[in-house]
């Protein structure tokens, strides 16, 4: 949890996280970043799997993951074997105590380990749990299993990425996880102020399926409401044009002209007519992408990146290099952002993780440039088991 001196704005709700691997993890830590006191229960024997899942693996042993990293910081850990009886009455008294549950089981299984919904709002009425799944806790596939990729599939959104409709990608990132994580934060933010007029806590859902649904944005509308089948177009936008990826003389660059005043900007610096019937209007421009595509690079074959963005800069138009990772963090705007922080871990010492995407400042009568930023310290991800001892003795003071 954030240390004592600076509170965020959840700095007085508990957060007890039986979630594991992604999906539910990444949710809890966007409430651990918000100032929750988070306690992740985790299996004595090997703890979240997410733990062994790599490379890359660092430390002195390289036996410490990255991936446990990015989906668990500012949380404690305790081990508790919910199979075991005397593991329940733990997390029952966790419960008694805890704002927030989150989970991200098959659905049923809590039930199995005695953990029904009911059996936890008898124990604590006020308890908001968030319970993700993969495809909903109910309906005729209420059921399955969920992975990332296959709900990346099954959603839709693969369909949707590629250089083409015949070849399916993946997006990178794991995209479905993350927005399900994203989605079920700001569900249990939303029932938590529910929650101060009513005095109740209620059930947040959601799921990998729905997360990805959720964002299809103007590519369902495009179905639902236009009866048309959006398909992948690799690095162009669905519908405005010019948007996307161009070749120049040393590699790529990324142009958006999502006006016609921004068009014609481009028009004007690459030596094209923006009044030819084609590309006349953005509705004839999407109809002639390829030919505007294949005049573009032509033009921007003649220099190089730097030059480019620096002309389309002076010009007003938005444009961008697509960096690699290691250039995003050491960018001064990223860093300038909070979107990295710097934390200790009892093992790998002082290190650098990616930051949360939020930031909250209290206004000021200079203006926003003199607004005072709440300059958060974090914690590192806990090693397993590591807060035991004092999440007993917090609990036990909590009981008192």
């Amino acid at each position: 949890m954030l240390e004592d001196d600076v509170l965020g704005p959840l700095d007085d709700i508990v957060v007890l996280d039986l979630s594991r691997a992604l999906a539910g993890p990444h949710a809890a830590q966007m409430l651990g970043d918000l100032g929750a006191k988070v306690i992740k229960v985790e299996h004595p024997e090997g703890g979240d799997e997410s733990r062994h899942w790599g490379p890359p693996f660092v430390g002195p042993d390289h036996d410490i993951s990255t991936y446990f990293l990015a989906a668990n910081r500012n949380k404690e850990s305790i081990t508790v074997d919910l199979k075991s009886a005397e593991g329940r009455r733990l997390v029952e008294r966790l419960v008694r105590q805890s704002d927030v549950l989150v989970e991200n089981f098959r659905t049923g299984v809590l039930d199995r380990l005695g953990l029904p919904v009911e059996r936890l709002h008898e124990l604590n009425p006020r308890l908001v749990i968030l319970s993700i799944t993969g495809f909903g806790h109910d309906g005729p596939e209420g059921g399955r299993p969920g992975y990332d990729q296959i709900a990346q599939g099954e959603a839709g959104l693969m369909s949707l990425t590629g250089p083409s409709p015949d070849e399916p990608y993946r997006v990178g990132a794991s995209i479905a996880d993350l927005l399900a994580g994203i989605h079920g934060a700001y569900g249990v933010a939303a029932a938590l102020y529910e929650r101060r007029r009513t005095g109740r806590g209620r059930v947040v859902r959601t799921s990998l399926l729905a997360a990805v649904t959720g964002v299809h944005s103007y590519h369902g509308t495009a179905w639902t409401v236009g009866g048309t089948v959006p398909a992948a177009g690799g690095n162009h936008h669905a519908t405005i044009t010019p948007y996307g990826s161009f070749r120049c003389a040393d590699g790529m660059l990324q142009i958006a002209a999502a006006n016609e005043g921004q068009w014609r900007k481009v028009a004007a610096l690459l030596g094209i007519d923006p009044e030819q019937p084609r590309y006349a209007s953005n509705r004839e421009r999407r109809a002639h992408r390829d030919e505007l595509v294949a005049d573009m690079e032509r033009a921007l074959a003649a220099h190089d990146r730097g030059h480019w963005l620096a002309r389309l800069a002076e010009a007003g138009v938005p444009a961008g290099a697509i960096r690699s990772l290691d250039e995003v963090y050491t960018w001064d705007q990223t860093r300038s952002q909070g979107l990295v922080v710097e934390v200790e871990h009892p093992v790998l010492g002082r290190i650098e993780l990616p930051g949360p995407p939020l930031r909250f400042e209290w206004p000021a009568s200079g203006g926003p440039e003199q607004a005072e930023r709440g300059e958060a310290r974090h914690s590192a991800p806990p090693l397993l088991g590591e807060d035991g001892a004092a999440v007993l003795a917090w609990l036990e003071d909590r009981e008192r």
